[in-house]
């Protein structure tokens, strides 16, 4: 669904007016995760280690996240009239705004059925904004009046929808109704388990935190600074090359961050044979799936772009070639850092996407005024390189697995 919506919105919109879509959108997007700040990855680690006791965690996370919120939302008003570029800019940063509620009351409920393991139920909520966005790019294309000011409306109405519905889910949340799997029936004495307040909070979830903001402008600052450095029809064409990698990297992320990450911290503290089984064979899965996906990727795009995209975004297809490589360096750090779950792994991995973060955007600086979009595609490369390396050592350093 975001493959579709984004591929019908580039062809109806065109690469300029795309790009000044696609570039607002990804600021939202980087900003977005500030709100909730990671809470819902330490519930994951904090019910899968605690059981009923991480109930304790539930309130100073509400009003921590309700914070949270409040700040992304300002960051983002304060950009449109301090550093957008145009009014046009500046309109489509505040119409887009309400993305940052969507994105947190669908990762709010995300986390509440992943403990649940409700995998079905949260594989509908996860459908709600890709699919009312692939809504909005129909509307666009059966009213060709309709331009880049209605589409990021259109996206504002969806989030707003969004929230509407997840509200009573979200009440549920905050009263601790969670029907937690995997630990037994509640217990007397999680109910009596002091609740920490808000520093306490944050001296224990900081890490993932940090690691939620990082990973977003890591993976979309090469649009935005193809924006600011170069203009919109550049970021739009390499905003269409994101889109094609956003649909791969599904694959990854959703059999890791959807599926299995509470397990695995139920099975990190309470079966590690299990749980060094599945890291073993999930690298093993990830290596190939991602060599096979990459080369598929880099023999296609040739033949598939002009289809999909139209002509005047041929020149995708060399952004694609480069960032093909990154397909299996993905794959193999999302498995390698499933290793990762405990504070101390923690702080390394905040670590570790801090200097992925930084080359990111070092080299976007340094190579983008001399390259352009491909320039940005082998900064990202080298990136996901030195992401994967890190990864690495950091589970030969703190979790070696058993031989």
């Amino acid at each position: 669904m975001v493959f579709a919506a984004q591929t019908l919105l580039a062809r109806q919109l065109g690469p300029a007016d795309y790009g000044l879509f696609a570039s607002s959108l990804a600021t939202v997007t980087m900003i977005a995760p500030l709100a909730g700040f990671g809470l819902s990855q330490f519930r994951l680690k904090a019910y899968g280690v605690e059981g009923w006791s991480a109930d304790r965690w539930l309130r100073p996370s509400l009003r921590f996240s309700a914070a949270t919120t409040l700040l992304a939302i300002g960051i983002v008003i304060v950009w449109a009239f301090t550093l957008a570029p145009s009014p046009a800019t500046r309109f489509m940063l505040l119409a887009l705004s309400p993305v940052i509620l969507s994105v947190l009351a669908v990762d709010l409920l995300s986390s509440k059925l992943r403990l649940e393991e409700r995998y079905r139920q949260l594989a509908g909520w996860q459908l709600l904004i890709p699919g009312g966005r692939l809504a909005v790019a129909i509307a666009l294309l059966l009213v060709p009046s309709w331009g880049v000011a209605s589409a990021a409306i259109g996206y504002c109405a969806v989030s707003l929808a969004v929230v509407l519905l997840a509200w009573p889910q979200m009440r549920k949340l905050m009263r601790g109704e969670i029907a937690l799997h995997g630990h037994g029936p509640r217990d007397a004495q999680a109910l009596g388990t002091t609740s920490p307040g808000v520093f306490g909070l944050w001296s224990q979830a900081w890490a993932y935190g940090v690691a939620a903001v990082l990973y977003p402008v890591f993976f979309q600052v090469s649009t935005v600074l193809l924006k600011y450095l170069n203009d919109d029809t550049q970021a739009g064409r390499y905003g269409i090359a994101l889109a094609v990698m956003t649909a791969i990297y599904l694959l990854p992320s959703t059999i890791y961050q959807k599926f299995l990450l509470s397990k695995l911290h139920r099975w990190a503290a309470h079966d590690k044979p299990k749980f060094w089984r599945v890291y073993r064979l999930g690298n093993m899965a990830m290596l190939l799936c991602g060599l096979a996906v990459g080369i598929a990727l880099a023999a296609m795009s040739p033949w598939l772009v002009p289809i999909a995209f139209g002509e005047e975004y041929r020149s995708v297809v060399g952004i694609l070639m480069v960032l093909a490589l990154c397909v299996p360096l993905r794959f193999l750090s999302t498995a390698v850092g499933s290793a990762l779950l405990t504070e101390d792994h923690m702080r390394y991995r905040v670590r570790a996407m801090a200097l992925a973060t930084a080359v990111a955007v070092g080299l976007n600086v340094l190579l983008i005024p001399f390259f352009n979009e491909l320039g940005a595609a082998s900064a990202t490369v080298v990136a996901e390189a030195v992401l994967l390396l890190a990864m690495y050592r950091g589970v030969r350093r703190f979790s070696q697995p058993p031989a």
